[in-house]
């Protein structure tokens, strides 16, 4: 179901935007071992939380500068606005992201960074004292799919946020070819920037803060390979209820793949949302404080 966020109920979005005078980090750094590899999960849990949510970053910058941006006199924090609204989480920095050291083999996978969430979950499923969601943004989305592909029951929902698989794009083959040594090559403060394309939708001064955040904790672009495992993704074998969201001008998730997914995926409680004047950067823009609504909405939803 395609919903317009018109709809929603404007107090709740009135009630979440709460400018922020301090610069005071929500989260909270806790450790996962998994395989004995420490997978660094970041906090922020709310008293009497309605739901707990499992934040997955994307392709190149870690869970701070995303979703724990600190920026003086600004409510950047997408972690302090979920609490806001009820919602405990936790944001996991995949290997060689963040606080997360590299996978010995210098290389990170689809399937590693599927099996490095699915044991996350299983660790967080006993704390969470509620309803336990997973959200993926990007690349994120696409580890997310995967998840709850393998693990259908192990969330009670999924939002899957500027979703960036087409499945008629080519993939390598299982016989690519991967140097040994990953590149390991430096991040660039314009690539941190390249996401706000959206005039109006972010401060100047916030995009400092975030390619600042960004290049701190994300000096060194991490490597991927082992593409072919992509393939996996099949909106058919998607049989958690799952939020759809996208930015109307965000260019590397686009509504024609968007259609076939939510054509394709099984007739279960699924939700599609497009939020106005912003791109693939939507939960650092104005645009953050509807997304959140959406997404509180969506997982009373889930609960009734």
């Amino acid at each position: 179901m395609k919903t317009d966020l018109t709809i929603l109920k404007l107090f709740t979005i009135a009630c979440l935007f709460v400018a922020a005078s301090k610069t005071v980090a929500a989260s909270e750094q806790l450790t996962v071992v998994v395989e004995d590899h420490p997978i660094t999960v970041w906090a922020n849990e709310v008293p009497n939380a309605a739901a707990t949510m499992v934040l997955l970053h994307g392709r190149t910058w870690s869970s701070i500068p995303n979703f724990d941006l600190q920026v003086e006199n600004e409510d950047m924090s997408f972690m302090q606005i979920l609490g806001r609204s009820g919602i405990s989480s936790y944001a996991v920095d995949a290997r060689g992201y963040g606080s997360t050291p590299r996978d010995v083999t210098g290389w990170l996978t689809p399937d590693r960074a599927a099996k490095d969430v699915i044991a996350v979950l299983r660790e967080l499923r006993g704390r969470a004292g509620s309803g336990l969601h997973l959200f993926g943004w990007s690349y994120g989305s696409m580890v997310a799919q995967i998840v709850v592909q393998r693990e259908p029951t192990l969330v009670d929902s999924v939002v899957l946020f500027g979703y960036p698989f087409n499945p008629d794009r080519h993939l390598p083959g299982a016989d690519h070819v991967y140097p040994d040594k990953a590149p390991a090559k430096p991040n660039t403060a314009k690539n941190a920037a390249s996401d706000f394309i959206v005039p109006g939708a972010i401060t100047q001064r916030a995009i400092d803060a975030y390619v600042a955040a960004a290049l701190k904790s994300d000096p060194v672009r991490v490597d991927f390979r082992n593409l072919h495992e992509w393939a996996e993704l099949d909106a058919k074998k998607v049989a958690t209820p799952f939020l759809l969201i996208h930015g109307a001008s965000d260019p590397l998730a686009l509504p024609g793949q968007h259609a076939k997914l939510m054509q394709e995926a099984p007739e279960e409680m699924k939700r599609w949302v497009i939020l106005k004047d912003s791109a693939h950067a939507a939960l650092l823009e104005t645009s953050r404080y509807e997304m959140i609504s959406a997404i509180a909405d969506f997982v009373i939803g889930v609960k009734q």
